[in-house]
């Protein structure tokens, strides 16, 4: 439990940090990681690269960002977290939202781990 821990905190401090290749270090290559706003899967990805991609690309959308680990739950080999996010827009959006607005929601990310790497990510808000 404790080095799933540990990995789950340099993947949160490398994101809050803008640190794409630290926060991909305990990463499967075979990564699925899937987004989810309001009960809805928004995104989907496939692997290490797609991952970094888009990882590299979300960079550009805030000047700051910041999730905090509200908390822990072990269950077999799932390990999930509560998190306070907050974050600030770098730029304008098309769906209205402005450069510097302020974005703040409570989630949860599900860590999936085999063999010490993580092979499944779900971020929920």
């Amino acid at each position: 439990m404790k080095a799933r821990e540990e990995a789950i905190k340099t993947y949160v401090d490398s994101y809050n940090n803008f640190n794409t290749l630290k926060m991909t270090e305990n990463l499967a290559d075979d990564i699925v990681f899937i987004n989810k706003q309001n009960g809805q899967v928004t995104m989907t990805l496939n692997g290490i690269n797609e991952f970094k991609n888009q990882a590299e690309t979300a960079k550009q959308y805030f000047s700051q960002r910041e999730q905090k680990i509200l908390s822990f739950r072990h269950e077999g080999h799932i390990t999930q977290i509560e998190i306070d996010y907050h974050g600030v827009l770098a730029q304008d959006f098309p769906n209205g939202l402005k450069k510097g607005q302020e974005i703040k929601l409570k989630g949860k990310s599900t860590f999936e781990f085999k063999d010490g790497k993580v092979i499944k990510l779900t971020d929920e808000s």
